[in-house]
């Protein structure tokens, strides 16, 4: 049972940290830019702006378009196997493994995965100034956590008591 609840925060956890990961604009920081999977933040004249990141010609649509599609699939796909991990839990017959439910975290860990790499061959190669934020980092540990976790459902069986 304490691994059952252990299983559940960890796969919790995860889901915050990708919806973090996909919404928060610190996927790219400077002093004076912040950039998401949405849109670019400037600071100018003591004023933060906002555009959309489509909007700059150095910006390919296509490759963002599929990291933000992604990633937004990475949750999806997360959260939905939480759902299917908490409904086999009471309809799985005892003996047998949570087959379904690693397939779903398996998506989520290549979508989240196809998002980060696609994000760090294509973006900000040319910067000068400036790091990943904490987002990107996010992004990556949540890689690993979903792979964990699928590796995890795949094991794991229902015990008869």
């Amino acid at each position: 049972m304490l691994m059952l609840g252990g299983i559940i925060v960890l796969h919790i956890t995860t889901i915050i940290m990708l919806l973090v990961a996909t919404i928060d604009n610190a996927w790219w920081v400077s002093v004076s830019v912040s950039t998401d999977l949405w849109g670019k933040w400037e600071y100018s004249s003591s004023v933060w702006r906002y555009t959309n990141q489509s909007s700059y010609p150095e910006v390919d649509v296509e490759y963002l378009q599929t990291v933000q599609a992604t990633s937004v699939l990475a949750c999806v796909f997360a959260i939905l196997a939480l759902f299917v991990f908490v409904a086999q839990l009471f309809t799985l017959p005892k003996g047998q493994r949570f087959t379904f439910t690693g397939s779903l975290q398996l998506i989520a860990c290549l979508c989240i995965m196809v998002a980060a790499s696609i994000y760090t061959a294509k973006f900000n190669t040319r910067e000068t100034t400036g790091g990943y934020g904490h987002s990107y980092v996010l992004a990556w540990i949540s890689f690993v956590f979903t792979f964990l976790l699928a590796i995890t459902y795949f094991i794991l069986r229902k015990k008869s008591e």
